[in-house]
């Protein structure tokens, strides 16, 4: 599949068949993840896969308890439930962490806030380029940035001490949403 092609045609996928995914094929989706640029070459992503019944299963329990410790204390939690069910469907999860990023809550001095916005934007490139490696094998991915309501709880269950950024859902779609719509160049382009 011709990389406009990747582009043009991926969609998030919230449903997903019972087909297993290889691991070979999971870690073509990383390896494809790893070549992504970063600032300063730093390559600051960690990734944690999370596969099969048995951790799945415990990977939502970890979600749903999470998500309802936030409701107590009174944090908003969004659309993290619709988050935990997409969770349950994908036959693989890849959690994202930044292992030299500080958890949100810590303090930051300002230069921990510009390394960490290098670091955030050279992870999303590297999301990306999983998403679209996975779309080009035929695979349906969601990217998830949602999993703050349950941030402490998934990342003490994955043994994680660096930033949690975002998950990825992972499989083969079961679904064929139509394309969402996009604003036209003419509102957010403007030449200088």
């Amino acid at each position: 599949m011709e990389t406009m092609e990747a582009i043009a045609t991926r969609r998030s996928i919230r449903k997903y068949s019972n087909h297993p995914v290889a691991e070979e094929t999971v870690y073509a989706v990383l390896e494809a993840a790893s070549l992504a640029p970063s600032g300063k070459n730093r390559q600051p992503w960690r990734f944690v896969v999370v596969a099969g019944d048995e951790k799945r299963a415990q990977m939502i329990r970890v979600m749903r308890e999470g998500i309802a410790d936030s409701k107590v204390h009174g944090i908003e939690t969004g659309t993290a439930i619709m988050t935990a069910r997409v969770m349950e469907r994908a036959p693989v999860m890849i959690f994202v962490f930044n292992p030299e990023g500080a958890h949100p809550w810590a303090p930051h001095s300002l230069a921990q806030v510009l390394m960490e916005t290098v670091d955030t934007q050279s992870i999303g490139a590297a999301i990306q380029n999983m998403l679209l490696a996975a779309q080009a094998m035929g695979l349906g991915t969601l990217w998830m940035c949602d999993v703050w309501s349950a941030y402490q709880q998934l990342s003490a269950w994955l043994g994680e001490s660096g930033q949690l950024v975002a998950a990825v859902a992972l499989g083969y779609p079961d679904e064929q949403p139509p394309a969402r719509p996009r604003r036209p160049l003419s509102e957010v382009v403007r030449w200088f």
